[in-house]
């Protein structure tokens, strides 16, 4: 009996740990809970529990199959348990760790460059901090742990966007190999359209997507106001005005009242600011925290007449500055001299660069005493009209046409003036002769006068004079007429007499 149970024993023992090795595989098998996805942290601890369980295990059975109380296939199946708890364990923290990766926006700063480029300096950061904090927790092996790298967020992908979803900045996109928390990146983008408030948008881990929208702040190591116009370069004819659209954008952090200032603009150019909304006048403006962009107009009125500072086609450069206002008075006697680009630059004060270009254009002026005349069947019609220039602008080749009806004479001296100056007049004279079987009647003629301003044609007032012909006058019959008159009123009065002496 004692030899059979010596036999017996190891047997017992083995098909004891067998069974032990079973119901731990099966109750490692049995711990998985359908709830470990949604709550994935509980479901890690579970995972770590069996990785535990099963490495024990796989630990216990390499030291039985080494004395030979196990076998090889039992081996195999304790190491088949134990790697899939690992790969287990592995996927449960992976899924924590991708779970909790973010990626924020730091800051956001708008800035223009020298060449008026406007940018955005974007400071992402990778703020998934609790990669130490789930070590603690849960206790896991440093090594595993960090080769994992729970504290790295790899192909990160950041846009610019618009309303619409519309890309832009450029470049379209940038993209980060390796954002590691603690050391935010900072991404520099072009702006295609200048906006003050932009969709940052992040693509990151196994495509986790983040759209931000942000205010965009502005550089603060300039207090100045930066200034552009679409409309920076016009030409104008004397007599009228122009208006630039002007863009104020504050860059700074002190909020302050700014004063506008126009140089380089000669004394007879007439100038204002309006403000684009109500059209009020403007001598300075004022930023808020809410309104850090304004929009305003320079008003420009030429004089009627060019003059030696105002030339004809010579284009007349000038700035609009933005001054603070607590700066105002050490920049004096803006308008006493000219000022070069340069010396604007020394004052660090926002400024934008116009050209005013005065352009002329003549303008005919005819001047007639009388258009309504008369003459006889065998009579000529002599009148004279002023040309006159009452443009900007010198008139060349001006051209005096006229219309008679059909059969008539014309005569005009001069018929073509080859110059008329600014306020310069001219008097034509004009000459119409009647065939001698004119009807009896009334006719009209039609002067016209054309010239040429700066190769562009110019086009006088039409002038319409009215002549009557008149036939001509019996002498015979209207002597008879008079003396049939004068017979009968003096025998109206002789039988009056008559007639009251009796």
């Amino acid at each position: 009996m004692r030899v059979v149970s010596n036999i017996l024993s190891p047997v017992l023992l083995a098909l004891l740990l067998f069974c032990l090795s079973a119901g731990a595989y099966a109750q490692s098998g049995s711990m998985f809970n359908q709830r470990d996805d949604q709550y994935r942290l509980l479901g890690l601890k579970r995972a770590k529990e069996m990785f535990e369980t099963a490495r024990k295990d796989y630990e216990r059975q390499q030291t039985l199959f080494a004395k030979g109380l196990i076998s090889q296939a039992e081996l195999d199946r304790g190491h088949s348990n134990f790697s899939d708890a690992e790969v287990n364990y592995q996927q449960s923290l992976l899924a924590v760790l991708f779970e909790q990766q973010y990626v924020t926006v730091a800051k956001a700063v708008k800035f223009q460059t020298k060449n008026g480029a406007k940018h955005v300096r974007l400071t992402v950061a990778n703020a998934s901090s609790g990669g130490e904090e789930y070590q603690k927790l849960l206790n896991i092996d440093d090594k595993l742990f960090r080769s994992l790298q729970p504290d790295v967020i790899n192909d990160v992908y950041v846009s610019l966007q618009n309303n619409e979803s519309a890309v832009i900045a450029q470049p379209y996109e940038l993209k980060i190999e390796q954002l590691r928390h603690g050391e935010p990146r900072q991404l520099d983008f072009t702006l295609l359209q200048d906006l003050d408030v932009v969709t940052v948008n992040m693509i990151y881990g196994k495509g986790t997507q983040r759209s931000l929208k942000v205010f965009l702040e502005k550089d603060a190591s300039e207090n100045k106001v930066i200034v552009q116009s679409q409309q920076f370069s016009q030409e104008v004819e004397l007599g009228q005005t122009a208006s630039y659209d002007l863009t104020l954008e504050l860059f700074g952090g002190v909020l302050t009242t700014f004063n506008l200032e126009v140089v380089n603009l000669p004394p007879q150019v007439n100038r204002y600011f309006r403000d684009a909304n109500s059209q009020a006048r403007l001598s300075q403006l004022k930023f808020t925290e809410s309104t850090n962009t304004r929009r305003a107009s320079l008003q420009i009125s030429l004089p009627d007449r060019p003059t030696e500072s105002v030339v004809i086609d010579k284009p007349i450069q000038f700035y609009v500055l933005v001054i603070p206002n607590n700066g105002s008075g050490e920049i004096k006697d803006l308008q006493s001299r000219i000022w070069s680009v340069g010396e604007i630059e020394k004052l660090r004060v926002g400024f934008v660069k116009l050209e005013l270009l005065p352009r002329g254009n003549g303008k005919l002026l005819v001047r007639a005493q009388q258009l309504f005349h008369t003459v006889r069947q065998d009579g000529t019609v002599d009148l004279s009209i002023d040309i006159v220039n009452e443009g900007s602008r010198r008139l060349d080749n001006v051209e005096i046409k006229a219309d008679p009806p059909i059969n008539w004479t014309k005569k005009i001296d001069p018929q073509v003036i080859p110059s008329l100056n600014i306020g310069e007049e001219k008097r034509v004279r004009l000459q119409f002769t009647p065939p001698h079987d004119a009807s009896v009647g009334r006719y009209e003629i039609r002067v016209q006068t054309t010239s040429l301003s700066d190769n562009q044609p110019v086009q006088g007032e039409d002038k319409t004079i009215t002549v009557e012909v008149q036939a001509e006058a019996n002498i015979f019959g209207t002597a008879l007429i008079v003396l049939l008159i004068v017979g009968l009123v003096a025998g109206m009065v002789v039988f009056g007499i008559r007639l009251s002496r009796k």
